[in-house]
């Protein structure tokens, strides 16, 4: 994830915006496993986005549960690289819903900004139309360049509350951070995902995880997040590198988690 958002900076600073798409998005087509490796039962989901592009998905219902996270995943893989996650949260009481970006995995077409809002728009309706779940028993969860995805589609529609883990305040301010001589290409950089713009829009309740560690999207980023986020909102600090953070904290981590949504999901739900 590193060397992908420093190639990303590189690149803008020579200038090559034709192929900003190409060095942003890292996705894989073929699925390495499916939960069922994990003994959980799943469902195989299409369903379209906003824009009609076909996605594939996977529900993992869990008995009971409390809430459902709508996981909106990073820049790399597809979905099948998210089973540890997908366990993790399965074993805090959690449906899950997780899907792919268009472009990733079984998901029909290529990657873009506004695809994958419209990625994202699609699996909230899919949910709530569809599936004909109530948006206040919706967790949004981004991690990484999911965490401007899911900001965004937060900024739209009313979900219980947004988990940001491990997220940029935007792509131009990680260009600020690496490319600090290069302030005149910054007009040039059309992938924009500021996550700070859309997150002063948010008002429900905001979960924000960083590791000082991570190596890259500086800590500072999740600071400025956190102070432009309006209340309820709470930060937790992990450790470990940032593809690794969650696992490496993993204690600190869940209960983090469990916490918050024990403190904004009502029991009667």
């Amino acid at each position: 994830m590193k060397y992908v958002y420093h190639s990303v900076l590189i690149l803008f600073a020579f200038s090559n915006v034709f192929c900003q798409g190409d060095i942003i998005y890292h996705p894989e087509r073929a699925l390495i496993a499916t939960p069922s490796a994990l003994n959980l039962e799943f469902d195989d989901v299409l369903f379209p986005a906003t824009d009609g592009t076909m996605l594939h998905g996977w529900f993992i219902p869990k008995e009971g549960s409390r809430a459902l996270v709508l996981f909106c995943h990073g820049n790399a893989g597809n979905i099948s690289h998210r089973l540890k996650t997908i366990e993790m949260l399965h074993n805090l009481n959690l449906d899950v819903f997780i899907f792919d970006y268009r472009g990733y995995g079984k998901s029909e077409g290529s990657p873009s900004e506004t695809g994958t809002y419209s990625d994202a728009e699609g699996a909230w309706h899919y949910l709530v139309q569809t599936m004909e779940i109530s948006p206040q028993r919706i967790i949004v969860h981004g991690r990484s360049l999911g965490g401007a995805i899911a900001a965004q589609l937060a900024s739209k529609k009313q979900a219980k509350m947004l988990v940001l883990e491990s997220t940029f305040v935007s792509t131009r301010a990680l260009a600020r951070d690496y490319c600090a001589g290069f302030v005149l290409l910054y007009p040039i950089l059309t992938y924009r995902y500021s996550t700070i713009d859309h997150i002063q829009k948010i008002h429900i309740p905001v979960l924000i995880m960083h590791s000082r560690e991570d190596e890259t999207i500086p800590f500072s980023h999740a600071e400025t997040l956190y102070k432009a986020a309006h209340e309820p909102k709470r930060f937790v600090e992990l450790s470990g590198g940032h593809n690794t953070g969650f696992m490496q904290s993993i204690n600190v981590y869940r209960k983090a988690l469990d916490c918050f949504i024990n403190d904004y999901i009502s029991k009667e739900q």
